[in-house]
């Protein structure tokens, strides 16, 4: 038994105009639900809300404006699960939505829950079909969004393998039309990918292009993750592990979920310019950071809050959940623990950011 996550994008489930088109998106059941008997347990991550709130709202084209993205995914969302569903319910399966945020794995308290979640679904036999809550999202509705999400929910999950579906068979050296482009077969590192134009973008409903879906492949494959990127058409094949597409293998191990989380998806909140010496215990001795080693503070965080730790010309060095509100670290700046104590309390004693939720970048 293997556990799959799946993603598919908006321009794979909808019409042009940005209806969902009922056959496309059946496809893709029709392939999970094949999965699912031949044994194997099938995370969906499924872009589409936004494109499927155009038509019943009588928009065009995807937004470009926030407030109105979000109203298209409100309206869309539900349409969406809707299908799904009603297309799963042939199969004799169940689905369950799981809107995710980035702090609902970034924050130690959430990504806990998020974990459990999923593991509990999967345990009661129902397909997951997951999707960032646009609805509520500010910086998260970007570029490549769900791309960045399907790589990090894999690794939430524990999954053996992520399949990314596209509206291309596989990934080439340019776009596919062009006779000059050749596909490719294996990626095993940035070295294949040298002679790769990705800078396509993607269609009038969807927010990615190519760029996204190798980014995404990037992130999963060096969490020890291997991808196959195939079109929808071929997600039947895909999903019982033919060749087909493009195989990227694993160039990593896994390693803590949030840490995945704040490397690739957290939206900073603030930056800590470190003095020489602490930039060197993090990056060199793998150490806490310590208020003695912090020489200034800026932005408007809380406690749990990612924020960038830069040096002292403002290279980012690395990011990490600090462990105190904004206001609160100012008058630590640059005093050593015993310090602290004597001046704020025991409690003030504790890391600035703790290793254990460190990432050097």
């Amino acid at each position: 038994m293997s556990r799959l996550v799946v993603k598919v994008g908006s321009s794979s489930l909808t019409t042009p105009d940005g209806h969902i088109d009922p056959d496309r998106i059946g496809t893709v059941v029709d392939a999970v639900a094949r999965a699912r008997s031949a044994g194997d347990e099938v995370v969906l991550v499924s872009s589409g809300a936004i494109a499927a709130g155009l038509g019943p709202l009588g928009l065009r084209t995807r937004p470009r404006d926030l407030a109105t993205q979000q109203a298209a995914a409100s309206v869309g969302q539900g349409a969406l699960v809707e299908f799904y569903g009603r297309r799963f319910a042939q199969h004799g399966l169940r689905v369950g939505q799981v809107l995710l945020t980035l702090d609902d794995v970034t924050r130690r308290s959430h990504y806990r829950n998020a974990h459990q979640t999923f593991a509990k679904l999967l345990e009661l036999g129902v397909v997951p079909i997951v999707n960032e809550n646009d609805t509520v999202a500010t910086s998260e509705i970007r570029f490549g969004d769900n791309d960045r999400l399907a790589a990090l929910v894999s690794h939430l999950v524990h999954a053996d393998e992520l399949v990314l579906l596209s509206d291309v068979d596989a990934l080439y050296t340019g776009h596919p039309d062009l006779p000059a482009s050749r596909r490719i077969e294996i990626v095993g590192g940035d070295e294949d990918l040298a002679e790769v134009d990705v800078s396509r973008v993607g269609s009038a409903v969807g927010t990615g292009g190519m760029v996204t879906k190798v980014e995404a492949a990037r992130i999963a494959t060096a969490a020890g993750i291997p991808v196959v990127l195939t079109s929808a058409a071929l997600a039947g094949e895909a999903l019982r592990h033919e060749s087909v597409g493009t195989r990227f293998v694993p160039t990593g191990k896994r390693r803590p979920t949030r840490l995945l989380w704040l490397a690739h998806a957290s939206e900073t909140k603030g930056r800590l310019t470190l003095d020489d010496g602490a930039v060197r215990a993090i990056t060199e001795r793998k150490a806490s950071l310590l208020a003695a080693g912090v020489a200034a503070v800026d932005g408007t965080f809380t406690a749990g809050d990612p924020v960038d730790l830069v040096r002292l010309d403002g290279t980012v060095v690395a990011r990490g959940l600090v462990n105190f509100d904004a206001r609160e670290l100012p008058t630590m700046v640059g005093r050593s623990s015993h310090e602290l104590v004597e001046l704020l309390g025991p409690e003030y004693e504790r890391e600035v950011v703790h290793r254990d939720d460190l990432v050097v970048l």
